[in-house]
């Protein structure tokens, strides 16, 4: 697989300013939130949700929970990440890359976190493998955005935080935001749905954990040393976190391009 990157003509809108006229019909509803562990949390991304008054709706497919049929009663769904692949064969991994396409089709806000970002672009026609090369990311490297990117949302981080061993190619049609070095596609947008390949919503208790339990994966090639991970965010980590912060706010503020079109005339 090269990880190619292919940027396709499209339109990138940045987001709107949040006041109470642009997200007054979705203020009250929760975001659905997907996780795939029984101890996994939606860490800092959830703290971000609350702070803008919304509640979560947390469901885990993997261990039998039903995801709904319609985002009518959601202001927008987070699907995270995973030690599985979106190459499994499992029914929920199925299942759940064929739910997105209900958010695709309603124009709903969805956001992709790594495990999620590659569901995402499998849905959208992609193909997600590991780096032709076995390297992995584990811990924090560096990404650019692109001027799609900053015309979304400004002030992106220089170095993100990653765990991965797979990556994915960007999907026909959706904009490249950000971009890397082993793995091109960092981020992408199709529609009101976005795909990260890094993961901004890790705290610094998930830190502590996943760097304990998973720690035989930093003996994978590219793989930074579990004392560099704590260096590194002491560097990194109060852009990446001021960054997510206005992400969150303007993604939910997004509305979809039928409703931009009619407020337009």
């Amino acid at each position: 697989m090269s990880f190619r990157r292919t940027m396709m003509s499209g339109s990138v809108l940045p987001f709107p300013g949040r006041g109470a006229r642009a997200v007054e019909s979705d203020a009250l509803l929760p975001v659905l939130i997907v996780l795939h562990q029984e101890t996994s949390t939606p860490g800092r991304v959830g703290n971000a949700l609350r702070a803008l008054g919304h509640t979560l709706d947390i469901r885990r497919p993997r261990f039998g929970d039903a995801l709904p049929e319609t985002m009518d009663a959601h202001a927008g769904a987070v699907f995270f990440g995973g030690p599985m692949s979106a190459n499994d064969s499992d029914d929920y991994i199925r299942r759940e890359i064929d739910w997105i396409e209900i958010a695709l089709r309603e124009q709903r806000p969805f956001l992709g976190i790594c495990l999620g970002a590659q569901m995402l672009a499998m849905q959208l026609g992609a193909r997600v493998a590991p780096h032709p090369q076995g390297v992995t990311q584990i811990g924090y490297y560096p990404i650019r955005p692109t001027a799609a990117g900053n015309a979304v949302c400004p002030d992106w981080p220089d170095h993100v935080y990653h765990w991965h061993r797979e990556g994915f190619e960007l999907p026909h049609g959706a904009e490249l935001l950000a971009e890397g070095d082993d793995f091109p596609v960092q981020a992408f947008q199709s529609g009101q749905a976005f795909g990260f390949q890094f993961h901004p919503d890790v705290t610094w208790a998930m830190m502590h954990c996943w760097t304990t339990r998973g720690y035989d994966n930093m003996d994978s090639p590219g793989a930074r040393a579990r004392h560099q991970h704590f260096a590194d965010r002491a560097v990194y980590d109060f852009a990446e976190r001021a960054w997510l912060r206005q992400f969150i706010d303007g993604w939910l503020a997004r509305k979809p391009h039928p409703v931009l079109a009619q407020a337009a005339e």
